[in-house]
């Protein structure tokens, strides 16, 4: 298989997985860390008006799913590829840093948490996941 393709679909896989490692993460958090009593959670209109009773808390889940997301997959992508595997871990946490961005422009969540959010839970873990591979490997 050319190097290239190789990569690419690396990238794909690593995107993938990583966004299977998101979702249960996105889903679980509201049954362990219950939202504010009145918040419907449920829709886009409803987690909008919701969000300034959100507390610290709330934002645990939505953080680890980020980061953990990015991890597995760009430790994917990078484990996967032909050559440049740290860049193609990086490209992988780009993509989700992009989800996150478009996220904190949609959800009207706390400068805080998008602030340690794009800046904690993108690229490092990108780079934790290459290392971490590099490893493996």
């Amino acid at each position: 298989m050319p190097a290239v393709l190789r990569n690419v679909l690396a990238v794909v896989a690593g995107a993938i997985v990583g966004s299977v490692v998101n979702t249960p993460l996105v889903t679980i958090g509201p049954r362990i860390i219950p939202p504010p009593v009145g918040a419907d959670v449920t829709t886009m209109e409803g987690l909008v008006k919701a969000l300034p009773l959100f507390g610290p808390q709330h934002f645990v889940f939505p953080f680890l799913a980020h980061a953990l997301g990015t991890l597995v997959g760009a430790g994917i992508a990078a484990y996967a590829a032909a050559t440049r595997n740290a860049a193609m871990a990086f490209v992988v946490g780009a993509l989700f840093m992009a989800g996150g961005v478009a996220n904190a422009f949609m959800l009207p969540g706390p400068l805080w948490f998008d602030v340690v959010d794009i800046v904690c839970a993108y690229l490092p873990m990108a780079w934790v996941g290459a290392r971490t591979a590099a490893r493996v490997r």
